[in-house]
């Protein structure tokens, strides 16, 4: 039962690694999973039973999602993009609430503050300003996709950190959402490489962050995270032009903040559903 839900889970996080504005990582913190699936990978040889048994269905889950949904985002994209990116943008906002909670899960002093508006200047001016540091990649070289799996497991270990707004950076979203969309196994294994690299390397550094500096780190991970939002809504194609596109933003960023929202506390929002509608039953 445990493996089917951490591949369930697994699956759920899957969408954060193609969907732009969103991260896998963002989804394991709203999962519960992002500081076991840290640890597990940077302890991966200290108890490697019990790490591989997490991990296992975990990544699996992440590597289906992922298959699946790249194409779904892909076509929504092409098709409403309007639509779509304000959907992940409410996803975004829904989270706010739950990143607030892990922020301040070991005490948090007033000077915390400062740093997460660094990190917000930070990731905005990065995520915002330098979305095109070099030209799109269309013919990469082995190197360009070892470099994707890399960015690729960057973005997706440390939560906050937008994967679309990394690759674009690079000139390799494009490249790595069509890779995946039509299976190009030229580009994905060398990526493979670098990911399984990159993610072993990432996961050990911010194992070792969150165990000596929780608070700090948690509230730089926030700061880049509030950086995402602007960047989102100033793209082009979110651009709101009359009353009907007001109202179509509005539900569908409402529609992703509910869902997320939910996702952020499904244990509890599961056992408030229950006692409404057995409540319900007995009046």
């Amino acid at each position: 039962m445990t493996f089917l839900k951490n591949f369930l889970k697994g699956i759920v996080a899957g969408v954060g690694g193609v969907a732009p504005g969103l991260s896998g990582s963002v989804l394991l913190v709203i999962l519960g999973m992002y500081e076991k699936m840290v640890h597990a990978i940077g302890t991966l040889f200290r108890n490697f039973k019990q790490n591989f048994l997490l991990l296992l269905p975990l990544l699996a889950g992440m590597g289906v999602g992922v298959l699946l949904f790249s194409q779904a985002v892909d076509y929504l994209l092409g098709t409403f993009e309007f639509q779509t990116r304000y959907a992940f943008l409410g996803l975004i906002l829904g989270t706010i609430p739950l990143f607030n909670r892990e922020v301040r899960k070991n005490g948090f002093p007033k000077g915390y503050y400062i740093l997460i508006a660094v990190a917000a200047g930070l990731g905005f001016f990065l995520f915002g300003f330098n979305r095109h540091l070099f030209p799109a990649v269309t013919e990469p070289t082995w190197w360009q996709s070892i470099l994707l799996g890399v960015a690729v497991a960057g973005s997706s270990i440390v939560p906050g950190v937008d994967s679309a707004a990394i690759l674009s950076a690079f000139g390799l979203y494009e490249l790595y959402v069509s890779s995946l969309a039509n299976l190009d196994f030229i580009i994905l294994l060398p990526a493979l490489g670098g990911l399984l690299v990159g993610a072993l390397v990432f996961s050990v550094i911010m194992n070792l962050l969150l165990k000596h500096a929780y608070t700090a780190t948690f509230s730089t991970i926030f700061g880049l995270f509030l950086a995402v939002i602007p960047t989102v809504v100033m793209q082009e194609s979110c651009r709101i032009t009359s009353v009907t596109d007001g109202c179509v933003a509005v539900g569908f960023a409402l529609a992703g903040a509910l869902i997320s929202m939910y996702l952020g506390d499904i244990k509890g929002n599961n056992a408030r559903i229950v006692k409404l509608f057995s409540g319900k039953e007995k009046a």
